[in-house]
């Protein structure tokens, strides 16, 4: 068989793998995607409860589009906000019923290469294709690719509570105690778990203040319910996202939220607290400890929230470049860097800002930030198309990148949006803020009265 009649193969069935599939169907390319979850999606169905801040119109691909009509399926109300569950059940699974057996779940993609060349070897090492490996519940398997798009996100690899980079001390021994996810606390089995309790929740993103307004309901009903808001940096106007500002109404609501959970005094605020270890009290809950010496009172769970990190063990032989900092494409880390960008310059890209040193291998979807975050389904969607014309050959297309971004509250991340000191300046950049301090914030102390020199509704925090 020809390496053009061999299938490119597609590592991962969320939203961004699904829509590379039918961008290559579309174009008459064979698409394999090798799910390791027992179902299409299985990344977002683990947040289902959670809603987007995104609405239907930016969060179905147009070319699934085309590939679904035929079977009678509906789009949803474009001006409505679904769930990660709506978003599962009433599209990508649609989509991963159409694309059939192209999609494999239960395949665990375990290592790729170049036929018969490790990353060592350059001789005649473009003219071999791809070979995958992965693992089924019948063993292991491979299978041959013309081009190898991984768009298996970053989902499974959550960065822990230290503020190195590493699990904190005691972090491991700790982990009956700890959850990396926002929890469902409709669920009243996981409700039980922080009803009554007192909650350390470290971050300080959008999945941060979900777990703050989330938590401030179960507290009006629950007595004893209270969430310590663990920060690395200071507290300013930036602080809760764009609010009103946003171009995406329903990510500055959710600033908002989290802001009237501390201002109502159901959470109090650690500022320029860089978490070293978690140990073990007397009485079984946990001690924060910090690299400046300070120890936190004790908490019943702690709730870690402090981004992710994209797993590359099985693309150890091929060739990546990658950025240092940020594990993102090196043509794409300076477009995306938190620690350089201002909201608004996180451009459109496409095939040449996803490419590596080993042409046919192409990271996209959340995959393709790194450790980065705010990413946004819609350039996922524009990544795909772009990438999938460049492996047709269609490099008109392929360079011809049509995307229009929301500017207000799309940056933020680690770096110096970590900066204790990091706040917002005139014009939507960061500009030091007045040094950190332990914040108690209650009833009749708004967030706004900390740092009431920086503007509200600002773009530099996550």
């Amino acid at each position: 068989m020809s390496e053009q009649q061999l299938p490119v193969v597609i590592i991962g069935a969320g939203p961004a793998g699904l829509a590379a599939a039918a961008h290559l169907t579309g174009r008459g390319i064979e698409p394999l995607v090798l799910e390791a979850g027992p179902a299409a999606a299985s990344a977002v169905r683990e947040w289902s409860h959670v809603r987007l801040f995104s609405t239907w119109g930016e969060l179905t691909d147009p070319a699934a589009e085309k590939l679904l009509a035929p079977t009678g399926w509906t789009k949803p109300d474009a001006t409505t906000y679904p769930s990660g569950g709506d978003w599962a059940e009433q599209y990508l699974q649609p989509l991963a019923d159409v694309l059939g057996d192209r999609v494999r779940v239960g395949a665990t993609v375990t290592g790729v290469s170049r036929t018969g060349r490790d990353r060592i070897v350059d001789a005649d090492r473009e003219t071999q294709p791809f070979v995958v490996h992965f693992t089924t519940a019948d063993g292991e398997e491979r299978v041959f690719a013309r081009a190898v798009i991984d768009a298996s996100g970053t989902w499974t690899t959550p960065s822990p509570a230290g503020a190195s980079g590493l699990t904190a001390l005691g972090e491991r021994a700790a982990a009956d105690r700890i959850t990396y996810r926002v929890p469902d606390l409709k669920n009243p089995a996981i409700r039980a778990r922080y009803a009554g309790k007192r909650t350390a929740v470290i971050g300080s993103g959008a999945s941060a203040f979900t777990a703050l307004a989330t938590l401030a309901d179960v507290a009006k009903d629950e007595p004893g319910t209270h969430a310590v808001w663990i920060l690395r940096r200071g507290l300013s106007g930036s602080t809760f996202g764009g609010g009103d500002a946003d171009q995406l109404p329903a990510r500055g609501a959710l600033g908002l939220a989290a802001k009237a959970a501390v201002d109502n005094g159901y959470a109090d605020a650690v500022t320029g607290f860089r978490t070293e270890a978690i140990e073990r009290a007397d009485d079984g809950r946990l001690v924060l400890a910090g690299e400046d010496g300070r120890r936190l009172d004790p908490v019943d769970e702690v709730i870690v929230l402090t981004g992710l990190r994209p797993d590359l063990s099985f693309l150890s032989e091929v060739r990546l470049g990658l950025d240092e900092r940020l594990q993102a494409p090196t043509q794409l880390a300076p477009l995306i860097d938190p620690n350089q960008h201002s909201c608004g310059t996180v451009y459109p890209h496409g095939h040449k800002e996803l490419s590596h040193p080993e042409p046919g291998v192409y990271l996209v979807g959340m995959k393709s930030y790194g450790r980065a975050p705010t990413f946004l389904a819609m350039t996922g969607y524009e990544q795909v198309r772009s990438v999938t014309a460049a492996i047709a050959g269609d490099l008109e297309s392929a360079d011809r990148v049509e995307l229009t971004l929301p500017e207000t509250g799309v940056c933020g991340g680690a770096g110096l949006f970590d900066d204790p000191a990091a706040g917002q300046a005139d014009g939507g950049g960061c500009a030091p803020a007045p040094a950190p301090e332990l914040v108690q914030i209650g009833v009749g102390a708004p967030a706004a009265v900390v740092a009431e020199e920086a503007s509200a509704g600002g773009c530099c925090g996550s």
